[in-house]
């Protein structure tokens, strides 16, 4: 049985805010989490932390790539690229995220994922991928290449699921069948998502009887509040129970914002993503081309060349995490739970994955409080930084 303790830590978890505690892992589950200090005999390792936070490791539902790799590259090597960069940033579980591209595309990426899978995904675990489009609005691309644009299809999302689980899908609701989508979605297991969309709240709500209950990148490239259409945006203030996803860079969604979303919505239905791109991790002045369309990293922004529309981000959890504590001042330990209990939740996993809890998983993220960024993290109980 292997035995880790981890001691001194500032323990936050959904509904928990404890200093000077212990963690101990056995097997890779959390066996004990308190402020008594823990027999260290029989640990294969012990690891003080000094006083730093540890959290659920993160869970980022929505992104692309990172070290100047694309999910959607061909070369295989862009999952493991991707996954490596995730774990640095403390993030333990990713669902790579798609571009609106060709369906071959697709397929390769699906088999670079499942690839990633059969060599014992050495970084962060990739359970599943997360299609952005191909099936979304062409009037509300964002960053998106139109020219790959195309109707609801589910025979597609099950070819490509056959190669690798699709765990979450984005598409605009008010596309041609639209509503229906929603519910063959659920059938086969994929959470559907509502993006890239132009649609009315009519349009949402007939989505939504058919189960629909999540929201891509809220606010961005959706149908704005407005006071005779409220739109994506009034949907997402209106339904209590919509999953919706965040950027919490500050520059897709302002300071005031953040605070709106986080101080009027229900936390247990806002989850943190970063929607970060092949410049993640990248100086500024890289240019790169993303769905064939041209993008260069500026002052921390990556915009199209033509155009300028933000495409994305190079933002990590733990600083999204931080901008939001600032910004609203809520406390850290109901903040939390928006970076992976929520996503283990919808995606199935709550009762093992996003709290520090007895019987959870041991997927942990150590967060010094005075730089933001991960100083250890432990993947099912090991340490991999």
């Amino acid at each position: 049985m292997q035995k880790t303790i981890i001691k001194n830590a500032h323990v936050i978890s959904p509904g928990v805010d404890l200093e000077g505690a212990t963690i101990v892992v056995e097997d890779g589950r959390i066996t004990q989490v308190g402020a008594k200090k823990a027999s260290e005999k029989g640990a294969a390792t012990v690891v003080d932390v000094k006083g730093q936070y540890v959290m659920p490791g993160f869970i980022d539902v929505h992104t692309h790539g990172a070290l100047t790799y694309d999910f959607c590259d061909a070369d295989p090597q862009a999952v493991f690229k991707l996954a490596e960069a995730k774990l640095a940033e403390g993030v333990t579980t990713v669902l790579p995220t798609t571009l609106t591209v060709s369906n071959a595309e697709l397929k390769v990426a699906a088999k670079n994922a499942k690839a990633y899978a059969e060599a014992g995904m050495p970084f962060a675990k990739v359970p599943g991928i997360h299609l952005e489009g191909p099936f979304i609005n062409v009037k509300c691309c964002g960053a998106q290449n139109p020219e790959f644009v195309r109707k609801p299809d589910i025979k597609e999302v099950k070819e490509i699921a056959k190669i690798y689980p699709v765990k979450l899908i984005s598409y605009a609701v008010e596309t041609e069948g639209g509503d229906k989508f929603a519910k063959e979605c659920f059938k086969m297991g994929v959470v559907p998502s509502c993006g890239h969309t132009g649609a009315k709240f009519a349009d949402l709500k007939k989505a939504y009887k058919n189960g629909l209950r999540h929201m891509t990148h809220f606010c961005n490239q959706m149908t704005p509040l407005h006071h005779r259409e409220i739109g994506m945006v009034g949907a997402g203030f209106l339904v209590e129970d919509l999953n919706t996803e965040v950027i919490c860079d500050k520059i897709h969604l302002c300071p005031d914002m953040l605070n709106l979303i986080f101080t009027r919505r229900n936390l247990a239905h806002v989850q943190m993503i970063t929607d970060s791109l092949r410049c993640s991790h990248c100086k500024d002045g890289y240019a790169f081309t993303m769905g064939g369309l041209e993008v260069k990293l500026e002052n921390g922004e990556a915009r199209l060349v033509k155009g300028g529309n933000l495409a994305g981000s190079t933002l990590w959890m733990g600083m999204g995490l931080k901008n939001v504590r600032d910004v609203t001042g809520l406390p850290l330990k109901d903040l939390v739970r928006t970076t992976s209990w929520n996503q283990a939740i919808e995606l199935g996993w709550g009762d093992t994955l996003g709290k520090i809890e007895k019987g959870y998983t041991a997927d942990l993220v150590v967060i010094n409080p005075r730089t933001w960024k991960p100083s250890a993290v432990f993947v099912d109980g090991v340490q991999k930084i």
